[in-house]
């Protein structure tokens, strides 16, 4: 059985966009995009809303090709476009760059392909994510944390009917004040 991550930025307020979809709190440092890149190479298929799917295929599908691009951003650029995707959406008809688009329910593909044998999965966006939350399907949390309180928007979490226990693994600092908190659902 495969083990599902909810892994995003979020503000100490608990928002992982502020008003208007403004993610420009959450710029990373040097290190903590180094994280990010290690975590989507290590990821065996990566499920996305169609929001964050819009926003990350607007930009890392290319990001290697301009002059003067760093080459953090063209190793970030190539494990991208490589690791296997999943869009969830019912509003868009193509997908590109190794990803497949599911337009039925959610929580049934995501049911089916956690049972499947394969590398480790991860999950963004906020309304997906939310239905995994809800159907008990994600196995861990991994919350990078931005000293910045933004007042609104979208947050991490979803209302849940139960509560959920959890087990922290892992703590880690970055420069800027950011932190990475990783949680295991108790089950």
């Amino acid at each position: 059985m495969r083990k599902l991550t909810f892994a995003m930025n979020m503000s100490l307020d608990g928002y992982i966009a502020a008003p208007g979809d403004d993610l420009g709190w959450s710029v990373p440092s040097d290190e903590l995009f180094q994280w990010w890149s290690d975590r989507v190479d290590a990821t065996g298929l990566a499920l996305y809303g169609r929001r964050l799917w819009e926003t990350m295929s607007s930009d890392w599908p290319t990001a290697d090709q301009p002059p003067g691009a760093t080459p953090a951003a063209i190793e970030f650029a190539g494990r991208w476009r490589d690791m296997p995707k999943v869009v969830f959406s019912s509003t868009i008809s193509t997908v590109d760059w190794n990803t497949r688009l599911v337009t039925g329910d959610a929580v049934t593909e995501i049911t089916r392909l956690k049972a499947d044998d394969g590398g480790p999965m991860d999950i963004g966006g906020a309304t997906l994510a939310a239905a995994a939350m809800r159907a008990g399907l994600i196995d861990e949390y991994a919350i990078v944390t931005h000293p910045v309180l933004v007042g609104g928007g979208t947050p991490f979490f979803t209302a849940l009917d139960h509560w959920v226990h959890l087990s922290l693994v892992e703590t880690r600092t970055f420069p800027d004040g950011v932190v990475l908190t990783r949680y295991e659902t108790s089950r």
